[in-house]
Formats: C-alpha cells, structure tokens, sequence
C-alpha cells in the first residue's frame, strides 16, 4: 500500500471518527452506516482521480460530483438516472428533503426520530465534511489544517447535543482520528526524502517516530482526563453566594438534575438569607404570586428531570397556557423583577402562566412549559426583566368536574417500575374518600401539610434511589423537594397528569409596595393537570408558600362555594376570551410536542425563532472561512515551498525547471525576510547580494554561489546538467537564511510573506489575458462549441 493511499484512508477515518459525535442526535443510528460507506466510495473516487494525474481542482469537482451522485442514491434512487446520476429530478427530491430536514430538526427535541430530511442532512454534512479533508489533506498535503473541518463538525455535534455536551467517548474518537490523520501525513513527508534504508539512520528515525506517538497519546489522555480533574461549573438554583454553601456559579447547567435540587437545600440553609429579587408587580394578589423557574416532567424513580423541547427567540406574545378553557376567570397583570448583582441564573423566573416577557439579551422560550432560558451566554446578574403573566382563578366546580385526561396526557402519568408499591397504596389509602380528581389532590394536599403529621426539615438527605419516596412517607420529614416529588409520584399513581415546579415562593412586601424574595425562598411544588384549567398549583409543603383558594375549606353558609368579593370584582378580571383555547383546538399530546397551528407560532417565528442546526453549520463554516482567509497566504508558500524543494517530479527530464524552481525558492526566502529581488542580476552578482544582506556565513555563502553555479549552467550551457548536490545547498541555504533573520522578520516571513505577491501578479495576468483574448464573449463559446460539434 502507497504513502498516498494510507494519508486517503486516514483522511476518511478521521471524518467517520469524528462523525459519531452525531449519532446519539437521532433515535436510529442506522444513517452512520449510510456515511461510512458514501466516505468510503468517495475516498476511493477521490484516490483514482489522483491516481490518473488530475489536476487537483479537478479531483476536488470530481469528489463533489460523487458526493451528490451517492445522495441521490440514498436518498433519490427513483428518481435518478440509473439509480445514481443526479438529473433534475433527483436534485428536486433532494432540495424538497432538504427542506423538510431544515423543518424537521426544529420540531423534534434530541434524540430526533431519523426522518428521511433529518437523514439527508446528516449524511449530507459529513459527506462535505470528507471532501474538504480529502481535499486539504491529501490532495493539497496539508493535513495540519484539515483538522478545521473536522473540528467544525465536532463543533456542530457538541451544540446540538443535550447538556454535558457530545461526550468524552465523541471527543476521544475525533481526537485518535485527528493523530491517526497528521501520523499518515507525517510518514507521507518522511519519504518524500527518499527511500527508507536499515541502519542507526532508520532506528533513530523509528525512534522519533515512536516518540512522536508517545507525546501524541499523552496530549489525547491528558484531554480527556483533565476536565475531570478540574473542579465543576454546578448548576446552582442561585450563585455568587460567597458563603460557601452553594455549589458554584448557579444555574450555568440544565437546572433539571439533583445538583439543582441539592442547591436548593443548600440555599435553604444559608445563614445568609439575602435578597435574590424584588418584584413590582400590578397584581393585587402580589402574596401569592410563585416565580417559576423550571418546570420538571420526568421520573426515573429517582429524581425529576426536564424533557428537551425546542425552543424559539422570545415573541411578541407567548401561546396560550395548555388546557386554560375560555370559561375560566383569570386576569393580565405586569411585574417588574430585578435580580441581585450576584445572582447568575441562565433561566428567568416567572410567574406562570406568562403572556409576554422583555429581557436583555437573548432568550429562548418553551413555547409548551412557558419557561424562558439564556441564549447565547445570557444570565440574570444585575439585570431587570418585564413579564406580564395571568392570574387564573378557576372555581372549586370548575376543578371538581374536570374530564378525565385523555391517553394523550400519559405521559405525565407514567411512574417507573421501580418505585414501591406502598407510594400507591398510601395514595390510595388517603382518597378513599375522595369522589373526584380535584377531591384527591386536595386530600393529598392537605395530608401532607396538615393531618399526616408531616414536619419540615431542610437538613434530610434527598436520596437517589427508588425506595427515596417510601422512606420520605415513613419518616414524614423533609422539605420542599421531598413533598412536591411525593405529591407529584402520589397523583400520578391516581392517574392525575402531575409535574413538579421549581422556583421561589413569594416573597415578603416593603415598604414601598415592591416585594422582596430571599435565599430562603428557593422553593419546589408539584403542579396537576385538569382539562379546562391547565396547570394547576398545589402547596403540600407545611409551613411554606401559600395554599391556593380554590383548595381551601368552603365557609359559607350551606356549604356554597364562595364568590369573589368585591374587591377582586374590582380588580377588573377578565372577560373568558371569545377564541377558542388550545385545548379546545389541539389535542394535549399534540400541545406536548408543539405541533398546534395556533396563531402565537408565527409571531414565534417573527421573533427570530429559527433553525438551529442551519445557524450552527452556517457559523461553523464563517469560522472557518474566517481562520482559513488569513491564513491563505502563508498556506500558499508553504505549499510552494515544499514542492519547489522536493525531488524532480520526472527524474532527469526535470532538470532544469527543478534547478531553476530551488533557486527561485532561495530568492523568495530572501524576499519574504526583507531582500527584494532584482531580475536585471545575474545570478552570481544575485548570489552575492544575498549573501551580504541575509548575513551569510562562509560555508552558506559557498552553498548559494554553488546554487548559482547551477543556474548558470541550466540556462547557458548547451545542455542541461544536474549539479549534484544543488537541492541539499539550497535548502540549507534558505535555513540559513531564516536562522539569521529576526525573530519578528521571520514571523512577518512565515504570516505575510512577501513572495505571495508573485500568485497574485500570475493571477492578475490570467484574468488580463482571458479578458484580452475576448474568450469570454458569446461569440468565442459559439465559436468553441460549433468547432466541436462541426
């Protein structure tokens, strides 16, 4: 096996290896083996286009080609010619896929089912990905900048991929295929020089060789090892406490782990019981107005966790909160909330449910949790929000005759296998005597806050296991997380939709009507779902919060449910909206996966919610535009340079371009380090400026008058002869050269070099050339073409 073909192999394996970075993005892998064998076919196109001596644009158009043809025939078979040539059907399928893709990974959270747009994209991506490091690394030989497109499609994994980014095993994987690729080049570059003999020569030279792995795997070990070593970021409810008892900066995580949770704890035992927020608001019920932070859905049996949903850049106006019906009362009110210069928090809290929200920055919404996140790098330190939010007062009617959730609403149901047997019983043991849904929560409620005998206690443990719950209903003692994940795992065991809430509890009003919330009222509290109402919240934690008036005691007399009085009459309630509500429009499981057509998505959309996958590529590749555009120059001579002094590419027959291209390279060496050349020199009094301005010594200065020599002898002897030795002279020469310049000349030498004007000047007379020879013109291709048909 050549040289060539191991850097081609190695140059594929690095875009595949970097490539399974992608594939825990969808829940079918099976694209992975579309890619590895449209790599493999293209890596094998690219190398007999090198193999029959194309000029290298033309290997690059011809791996372009192959690209799209093995598209069209994974993905446009029926509509392709022959299975395989891209006509203009298949290119019509595959710009329609394309476009669904585009949609697609906007409406589906990680790991995305594997459309056939979805599909597309990504083999799409890392086919592109292969043509652009085939190209750098083999058949331009720079290996060194291939590794740009191999960290562009890392880079495009580890954004889209959920929190804890693409993984150690993804970045392991990318980085062995990165070594394995500059190995290949590196071995490429050693027999360029000739050919590999026995002897102390070769060991020594195995030896570096070796040595070279050796620092290679240190480097990948010391990459994957040390972020472990390093101590963690956390993922703090509040941050910047000084005090010590949190747990870092807070909130710079999901915000949906026990590492939150335990924060919370934390928070709720500081001794510093400092100010997080303060809210002005124009509600009337400001002492019972929760700031929702996040919203938890899921539960292993041991913890709650948030879903992954998409999310869109802030709207004009949020959509309507899932399953409010039209006849239920509820008021807009606007609130105020500035956070404390400590307070670093990447999700802002709200009361729920929110209509609208202003921030500086960049935010993201849930458009189903109606929960607001940071993009972009955005955090709650020192800054003031606006939100306007809807004060809902359902009737205890209202709750009592709710429907019964449909089986789209299972999975807020779900409870895992593992959780014990006596969490259901124990629910159902305390709503014997419930007659309905609303009557259950409400026992439940009130068992955990007043007739169980349950106490608060911040400093109990919260368990990460499945018999957590259990040993909390035995103890009956714990605080906030333990009630709300108890209440919550109670109703879901009823078959109540339940998830959990966390945030702050109200705070404490001031004197100047704003109202002022702690450390200490870091909260959590489950939240049930009732067909009309939405989402609905409950407080079982004892001593805590305050207990929603639609699960208190009725009081009037006969027993009626009471009225609102006259001041929240005058508190201007809302009429019920004449249009309809989702719920009312959309099924819930749909509302779950954000596929209602309601009328607030394309003010989402407005609002600059687009695509994510589309930005980050697009991104990825202005970056790399970005790093390569400056870096082209020194690229070029680089380039240049190696094949100017590397071996006669015909043996004898190349004798005089080689000698003549060696010294070429000696005065561009003194070009590009302050030596400006001058034609109208002989090539010995050339030798001897170089020698004098470059500060050659004796034995290099003997070496660039026998580069000279040579020279002479190429152009005005009557035959061309090799002087042996001539490749040797110039290059130490041009070391010489460097070695004797300044450090800052040969930085300018190697970032700018001077010489690259010649490439533009060549360039310049191409262009001059095409455009005096008027081979551009209509008539000259009418020309061209009835020479070839006639």
């Amino acid at each position: 096996m050549s040289v060539r073909t191991r850097t081609t192999l190695a140059a594929a394996a690095a875009t595949l290896l970097t490539a399974m970075a992608l594939i825990p993005l969808t829940e079918d892998g099976t694209w992975y083996t579309r890619a590895v064998i449209a790599v493999a076919l293209l890596a094998g196109v690219g190398a007999a286009a090198r193999r029959f001596s194309a000029p290298r644009p033309t290997v690059v158009a011809v791996e372009l080609v192959a690209a799209v043809a093995l598209l069209s025939f994974f993905f446009a078979r029926e509509q392709a010619v022959a299975w395989l040539l891209p006509g203009p059907g298949a290119v019509a399928r595959l710009a329609a896929l394309a476009r669904q893709g585009l949609v697609d990974v906007t409406e589906y959270a990680n790991p995305a089912p594997l459309t056939d747009g979805i599909g597309l994209l990504l083999v799409g991506g890392v086919l592109l990905i292969a043509v652009l490091v085939d190209t750098l690394a083999v058949t331009y030989a720079l290996a060194a900048p291939a590794g740009l497109p191999l960290l562009a499609l890392y880079s495009v994994a580890a954004g889209l991929a959920e929190e804890g980014g693409a993984g150690a095993f993804a970045f392991g994987a990318a980085a062995v295929g990165y070594l394995v690729l500059l190995l290949a080049d590196g071995r490429e570059r050693l027999t360029r020089w000739g050919r590999t003999f026995g002897g102390a020569g070769a060991a020594s030279r195995g030896g570096g060789q070796r040595t070279g792995r050796r620092i290679g795997a240190a480097a990948l070990g010391v990459a994957l090892l040390a972020p472990a070593a390093l101590p963690s970021l956390g993922t703090s409810l509040v941050g910047g406490l000084g005090s010590g008892s949190g747990t870092g900066t807070g909130g710079r995580g999901n915000g949906n782990s026990v590492d939150l949770l335990v924060a919370l704890r934390d928070n709720l035992n500081d001794s510093d019981d400092r100010t997080v927020l303060t809210v002005r608001t124009t509600s009337r019920r400001a002492g019972d107005m929760y700031l929702r932070i996040v919203s938890l859905d899921e539960f292993d049996g041991t913890t709650w966790k948030a879903s992954p949903r998409r999310t869109v850049l802030l709207p004009p106006r949020f959509p309507d909160p899932p399953g409010l019906g039209a006849q239920v009362r509820r008021k807009e009110v606007t609130s105020r909330i500035t956070a404390a210069d400590w307070y670093e928090q990447r999700h802002l809290p709200m009361p729920y449910p929110a209509t609208w929200a202003e921030a500086l920055g960049r935010w993201r919404l849930d458009p189903l949790n109606l929960t607001v996140s940071a993009d972009a790098g955005a955090t709650t330190e020192g800054e003031t929000w606006e939100v306007s939010s809807l004060e809902v007062l359902p009737t205890r009617e209202q709750l009592a005759s709710a429907p019964a959730p449909g089986p789209e609403l299972r999975n807020f149901t779900d409870l895992p296998s593992t959780l014990p047997d006596e969490v259901g019983e124990t629910a159902r043991a305390v709503t014997e005597d419930a007659g309905n849904a609303y009557e259950q929560a409400v026992a439940l409620q009130d068992w955990f806050s007043v007739t169980g005998g349950f106490t608060y206690d911040t400093e109990v443990e919260l368990g990460e296991d499945p018999d957590a719950i259990a040993r909390f209903l035995e103890a009956r003692q714990g605080f906030c997380v333990h009630f709300s994940f108890a209440m919550a795992a109670m109703a879901r065991s009823l078959g109540i939709p339940a998830r959990v809430a966390v945030g702050f509890a109200p705070g404490a009003e001031r004197g100047d009507g704003s109202m002022e919330v702690n450390l200490r009222d870091a909260h959590a509290w489950p939240e049930l779902y009732f067909e009309g109402v939405g989402w609905t919240r409950f407080e079982p934690t004892p001593t805590r919060g305050t207990v929603p008036d639609y699960t208190r005691p009725e009081t009037t007399p006969g027993g009626a449910t009471p009225t609102p009085s006259a001041a929240a009459e005058d508190d201007e309630l809302t009429a019920p909206k004449p249009k309809p509500s989702s719920s009312e429009s959309c099924t819930p499981e749909r509302r779950r996966l954000d596929a209602c057509p309601d009328e607030d998505e394309p003010a989402a959309a407005a609002g600059g919610g687009g695509p994510r996958w589309p930005q980050v590529l697009l991104w990825s590749l202005v970056a790399l535009v970005v790093v390569l555009a400056p870096l082209s120059p020194m690229l070029w001579r680089t380039r240049v340079r190696r094949r100017r002094l590397g071996p006669p590419s015909r043996g004898g027959a190349d004798v005089a371009p080689h000698t003549l291209r060696l010294w070429r390279e000696v005065t561009d060496t003194a070009w590009d380090l302050g030596t400006v050349p001058d034609d109208s020199l002989t090539p010995r009094r050339a030798a001897e400026r170089i020698a004098r301005v470059g500060g050659l010594d004796g034995p290099r200065t003997d070496a660039v008058h026998r580069v000279a020599t040579a020279v002479e002898r190429v152009l005005y002897a009557p035959r061309a002869e090799a002087v042996p030795g001539t490749a040797a002279d110039a290059r130490a020469v041009v070391e010489a050269l460097r070695a004797a310049a300044t450090g800052p000349a040969r930085l300018r030498a190697t970032l700018a070099p001077r010489s690259a004007a010649r490439a533009v000047a060549r360039l310049r007379r191409r262009v001059s050339g095409v455009w005096a020879s008027g081979a551009w013109t209509s008539k000259a291709w009418r020309s061209r073409l009835a020479k070839r048909t006639g």
